[in-house]
């Protein structure tokens, strides 16, 4: 490789919000860590993340605290810190922008860069010597000649480790491996593949486009086949990270019965999402809300504001709105709203 081949890096934080609560606590340092709501097991609420510790013991992240409690009673459970958390990504995401100047920042544990080196291994290796220097945290590093490659590659190099993925060794990798390993291949799409035949991430690849396309449309169908060939996007970005929507959650500790009850709290919850989107001084266009049965059935039902807008009773009328699209009238655990942005800021 000469030293002007061009490489995508998917820098991935390794069990980042157990990692933080670690580095604050270095007596957890290899026991079972889950960190989820208040901290209590015994509330309502589920897992925001687990350390491997934990994970070994069948913990990961959406599981309910207390199921999490029965698979791993001697875990040590605590509370969310999103601004310790915002903080220590920030650290990171300063670090990877000296080293890389196009650094794509995906969220709080995760960004792309795109580097020209001849020898990726060795920069990749760089990069987690410097998070780890500036931070105490330790990532996995993916090499590909694309998004999807180097994405993917990550989690090949779990736990603080580097993988290099390309379309030289890319069938000898995930050629047998289920098309649900491909990245934005869901469970309910792989289902749909299995009708058709279809298990495996080679014979994906191989797939009729037009069956493909007559089963999930002409812009999905094709985009599946071109995914499962490891072809995939080589655009980074060093735009600043502008999250797609806002949200908040409320898990109730005791079942919301009376639905004029639910619409009273998905009205404070919707105020609480206007404030929200007040900061991000951008309008909403669509409204979205989330509502968990019990025991765990979670649906949802958005609708689209008639303008933009950042106006709290437009808002809450929009999440009222989609509220009424729910007809089951369940026991209800959770509630959530989410406000998202259109994909060009109109103002």
């Amino acid at each position: 490789m000469t030293s002007g081949t061009r490489w995508i890096l998917h820098v991935d934080l390794d069990q980042f919000i157990a990692a933080v609560e670690v580095l604050r606590r270095p007596e957890l340092r290899g026991l079972p860590v889950v960190v989820g709501g208040d901290g209590d097991p015994t509330k309502r609420g589920v897992v925001a993340t687990a350390s491997y510790e934990a994970r070994l013991r069948g913990v990961h992240s959406g599981l309910p605290m207390r199921t999490a409690a029965r698979r791993c009673p001697d875990a040590v459970f605590l509370p969310s810190d999103r601004a310790a958390y915002e903080e220590a990504s920030a650290r990171v995401m300063a670090v990877l922008r000296d080293l890389s100047p196009v650094t794509e920042v995906m969220g709080w544990d995760e960004a792309f860069l795109a580097v020209e080196t001849g020898d990726p291994e060795s920069f990749a290796r760089t990069v987690q010597d410097q998070v780890a220097a500036a931070t105490g945290l330790e990532c996995s590093v993916g090499i590909g000649e694309n998004r999807l490659q180097a994405k993917l590659a990550t989690g090949f190099g779990k736990p603080a480790g580097v993988f290099r993925l390309t379309s030289q060794n890319w069938f000898d990798v995930l050629g047998d491996q289920p098309a649900s390993a491909l990245w934005g291949i869901g469970a309910k799409t792989a289902h749909k593949l299995e009708e058709l035949g279809i298990d495996t991430v080679g014979q994906l690849a191989g797939a009729d486009v037009a069956a493909l396309a007559a089963r999930f449309g002409p812009t999905n169908g094709p985009w599946l086949a071109l995914t499962a060939r490891g072809i995939g996007s080589t655009e980074v970005s060093a735009d600043p990270y502008v999250p797609r929507s806002r949200s908040r959650e409320v898990t109730f500790q005791r079942d919301l019965t009376d639905w004029d009850e639910v619409r009273g709290e998905v009205i404070k919850i919707a105020g609480q999402v206007t404030g929200d989107v007040l900061a991000e001084r951008r309008p909403a266009i669509r409204i979205v809300v989330k509502v968990r049965y019990k025991p765990f059935f979670t649906s949802t039902h958005g609708v689209p504001l008639a303008e933009p807008t950042s106006d709290r009773t437009e808002i809450e009328h929009a999440a009222l709105a989609a509220l009424e699209k729910f007809t089951d009238r369940r026991p209800v655990r959770l509630l959530g709203v989410r406000a998202e942005f259109a994909e060009e800021d109109p103002r």
